[in-house]
């Protein structure tokens, strides 16, 4: 197993004053809590702790925390990212923090989900629709994989994958209901559309029929009274002659 190593040093000073002279510094703040010691406060490079990350494991990655200035038993630490933040304008991380972890024991993480090939039902013409792309598990530190690929060649029309479905690796256990669905295909939208708008297609001729036809009725009416008026106005010239 790769474990990364990280400097970090004890920071005995808090509150807003102090951390904007850390970030002056070029550091950051940081935390490590959890296991059986108290909650550590530190100060660390941030170039310095995504370098220390493995590139495809990312947060994943169990590190060897070195803690320079700490209580007595702090000096060194086996640690995981639990999260940490960025700037929204910058990008440049901001604050880290870092869960102690027990190679012996579980714990929780999170992994992607790949889907490799291709279905029977896309073939046909359905659409996949993955769900979950991102599935939470625990297993011990070692056993983390760095991603789960999930082979869909023989998922076919309207047919569905499940946690439940999926191999995971020795030791390894999903933390979410095996019945959630990771992925399913679907038929087109166009395909379901296509009956109803059939239906409809027949009423809505009838319908444009009728106001043609009395529009065609009306426009005879003015025709023949037109006709009329045209009629009767030289038989009244003649009667004044």
């Amino acid at each position: 197993m790769e474990v990364g190593k990280l400097n970090a040093e004890y920071r005995n000073e808090t509150g807003k004053q102090a951390v904007r002279r850390l970030r002056a510094a070029g550091k950051i703040p940081a935390i490590c809590y959890g296991g059986t010691g108290e909650p550590l406060p530190l100060a660390l490079d941030p170039s310095a702790l995504l370098k220390s990350l493995d590139p495809v494991k990312k947060t994943n990655t169990v590190l060897s925390l070195t803690v320079a200035g700490g209580p007595p038993g702090s000096e060194s630490v086996t640690v995981m990212v639990r999260d940490y933040q960025k700037d929204a304008i910058r990008g440049n991380v901001t604050h880290a923090d870092f869960i102690r972890v027990d190679l012996t024991k579980p714990v929780h993480a999170t992994v992607p989900i790949v889907l490799t090939g291709k279905s029977e039902g896309v073939k046909l013409g359905g659409i996949m629709h993955q769900v979950i792309r991102i599935l939470a598990i625990t297993c011990t530190p070692d056993k983390i994989p760095a991603k789960l690929e999930i082979d869909v060649t023989n998922l076919g029309m309207n047919e569905a994958l499940h946690v439940r479905d999926v191999k995971l690796g020795e030791g390894v256990k999903a933390a979410v209901d095996g019945g959630s669905t990771i992925c399913a295909v679907t038929a087109p939208k166009a395909e379901k559309e296509a009956a109803p708008a059939a239906e409809a297609a027949p009423a809505e001729g009838a319908a444009a029929a009728a106001p043609a036809a009395g529009g065609e009725k009306k426009e005879g009416e003015k025709a023949a009274a037109g006709g009329d008026k045209k009629a009767a106005a030289p038989a009244k010239e003649g009667g004044k002659k």
